[in-house]
């Protein structure tokens, strides 16, 4: 079968496109992925306790965005679920993001209302009106006893790098509440796949005009391929032309498994483990997927520089990097690069969903 159009990587941005491009413009579509599954970083699968888990960690699905929501609705049902965070610090358990309740457990203080907590936020924050880094962000919103405790460590074990040597954009997320919120979203629609992410994504692919091949690498095959239209690349851009001006850093991860045999582990999702513990965070997936079970799985996340690409390393030599190569990127016809690694670019879930919308809508014009 000839296909009008290639993409490679069937992640969040493939799936979405190879939808698109198949039902509404009725193109005949190949979708290469390399590894052995569909989903990308969101596939998940049932492990030997009957427990759904993430392969490349969790994801929690938010979005103020209605159009993605009503997108993907018509792929999945979901399962309500709003996620909260605890982060274990001076051997209690804290709300993250910071709230009234972070403040009053980590600085024995008794703040009752919002006034009193952005009362306590402007004594104690460093006033910096343009943050040239994450530490000037971090001191900016938090202050510093919370970046100590909180964020400093956190981030290193996560980044390898000083706070201070990564853009102001990483912490610019840290999210801050002045009353007792303990959601670390606040979007309007928050919940999980029913039947997870890849159940999702496998019937975005359904379309008689998808062809999917897994563990093809399409600079394997590339040469092989029939005529095609289109090209549209989701995987790293600085791969697309083989490092031609030096590598991007991206910062992986490396998870550890365990199947317990007590009903929970923790008492929320996630833990996150900011200072003294070698991995950064601890995620029982079945506070999110709603299962019932007498065992549960844990998983012990830790950053690496080795492994899948995961998250762009935003600094101003990547920066220039990465400008290299879209400007040589523009240069070509019939090639579109698009996502996370394509575009060098953090999204969220439903960012990356927009994102490729937003694309379906310029190409069809």
């Amino acid at each position: 079968m000839a296909h009008d159009i290639v993409i490679v990587g069937a992640g969040i941005t493939g799936c979405t496109l190879a939808e698109r491009l198949a039902s509404v413009m009725g193109k005949r579509v190949l979708v290469l992925e390399k590894r052995p599954h569909i989903g990308g970083n969101c596939y998940d699968f049932v492990d030997e306790a009957g427990i759904m888990v993430p392969r490349y960690g969790p994801h929690f699905f938010h979005t103020d965005n209605a159009a993605v929501w009503d997108y993907l609705s018509g792929f999945t049902a979901w399962r309500p679920y709003e996620h909260q965070v605890l982060s274990w610090v001076d051997d209690k358990f804290v709300p993250v993001p910071v709230n009234i309740d972070t403040v009053n457990l980590l600085c024995g203080l008794d703040i009752r209302d919002e006034k009193e907590m952005e009362a306590w936020l402007n004594d104690n924050t460093v006033s910096i009106e343009d943050p040239a880094n994450s530490e000037e962000s971090a001191l900016a919103r938090v202050g510093p006893l919370l970046y100590e405790k909180l964020f400093k460590n956190y981030t290193i074990k996560q980044w390898s790098l000083h706070p201070r040597e990564l853009d102001a954009a990483v912490m610019d997320r840290i999210p801050v509440r002045t009353n007792r919120d303990d959601r670390y979203f606040n979007d309007a629609f928050q919940a999980m796949p029913e039947r997870g992410y890849t159940a999702m994504c496998e019937r975005m692919l359904e379309h008689e005009n998808i062809t999917v091949a897994v563990d093809t690498d399409y600079f394997a095959v590339r040469d092989t391929l029939d005529r095609h239209e289109m090209l549209i690349f989701t995987g790293p851009i600085d791969r697309f032309f083989d490092y031609r001006y030096g590598r991007l850093q991206y910062r992986s991860l490396y998870f550890k498994y365990r199947t317990l045999d007590i009903e929970y582990f923790q008492p929320r999702a996630q833990i996150n483990y900011p200072n003294e513990e070698k991995y950064t965070r601890i995620t029982e997936p079945k506070h999110a997927t709603g299962q019932k079970s007498e065992r549960t799985t844990i998983i012990e996340e830790y950053s690496t520089w080795d492994g899948e690409p995961y998250y762009p390393v935003l600094s101003r030599h990547n920066a220039a990097l990465y400008r290299s190569y879209k400007e040589a990127a523009e240069k070509l016809d019939g090639v579109v690069f698009a996502g996370r690694l394509a575009e060098y670019r953090y999204f969220n879930m439903d960012q990356a969903f927009a994102n490729a919308l937003q694309l379906f809508e310029r190409l069809r014009q």
